[in-house]
């Protein structure tokens, strides 16, 4: 009886894992298949490189080079800011004796990592844009800045929740010992700690890259969604912002509705690479560990 329930229960694994990855498939044929009338009209290397967006004029431009640079550099910049944060968080987490105190803050970054993102697209318009605004003396405080900031606190639960299980086996692993020999907890962050967490801190800052460069609503609502060379205290648009407010009003079949899927397609792509690219590194670093 328990065999059969064995080989069910593994039957039962390779059917949703089959599905799973038949979904991913499908998402990418479905939006390739959209983007590919845009490449029959422009070449490849013109779309990624273009710096107009104009879909409506008589003369059509496509170009999503900004876009492209507002998404990096956005991502990046939150990641930035809330790798060192999170990571100092899940240090502090690791070593806190107090398990009510560390439960209480395990759940406030699990609420944090569920609200809503136009809940804090909201917070930022009304708090990080007025400061940068008035701090700052800018025209308007939508900005990349305002974008970074924003995404910051939004990747910070997902680095904390990835990086806190690794670091807490290794502190249960050389507690004792450096107790015994008496090492300070400092130390034993630093030269102990740190080090057996690499894989996971990277793994953090994948799924934090990729999150920011995912989001749509809170950047949207903060980055000033201007199809411009993007600067830290200029305004910018993302991939996901430039579709989500263009796409609801490109006519079905045209050239800007093909143009839209054909950045989603650029943006897709350019993720799973990174991945592929992470993972790489991160099989190098396991194996010096």
């Amino acid at each position: 009886m328990y065999r059969k329930f064995e080989y069910f229960f593994v039957f039962l694994s390779k059917i949703i894992t089959f599905i799973s990855v038949s979904m991913l498939f499908l998402v990418i044929f479905f939006i390739a298949r959209e983007s590919i009338i845009v490449f029959k009209e422009i070449n490849l290397l013109e779309f990624i490189s273009g710096t107009d967006w104009k879909p409506l004029a008589k003369e059509p431009c496509i170009g999503i080079r900004p876009m492209i640079l507002s998404t990096i550099y956005v991502s990046i910049l939150a990641v930035l800011i809330a790798l060192p944060i999170g990571i100092g968080c899940a240090l502090e987490l690791t070593v806190l004796e107090n398990k009510k105190l560390k439960e209480l803050f395990t759940a406030i970054l699990g609420v944090l990592a569920g609200i809503p993102s136009v809940i804090y697209g909201f917070i930022g318009l009304l708090v990080v844009v007025k400061f940068l605004e008035k701090n700052l003396f800018l025209a308007t405080g939508e900005s990349v800045l305002a974008g970074g900031i924003v995404l910051a606190v939004m990747v910070l639960p997902f680095i904390v929740s990835t990086s806190l299980e690794t670091m807490e086996k290794s502190y249960l692993k050389y507690k004792e010992s450096s107790l015994a020999l008496g090492v300070s907890k400092s130390y034993m962050l630093r030269e102990l700690i740190l080090p057996n967490a690499k894989g996971a801190i990277l793994a953090s800052l994948v799924l934090a890259l990729a999150r920011a460069m995912g989001e749509t609503m809170a950047v949207m609502m903060v980055i000033g969604n201007s199809p411009i060379i993007p600067s830290l205290l200029g305004k910018g648009e993302t991939i996901p912002a430039l579709i989500a407010l263009e796409i609801g009003t490109a006519g079905l079949g045209s050239l800007h509705y093909h143009g839209l899927f054909a950045a989603g397609l650029v943006l897709m792509v350019f993720l799973i690479f990174l991945n592929a690219f992470f993972y790489v590194i991160k099989k190098k670093i396991m194996v010096y560990l």
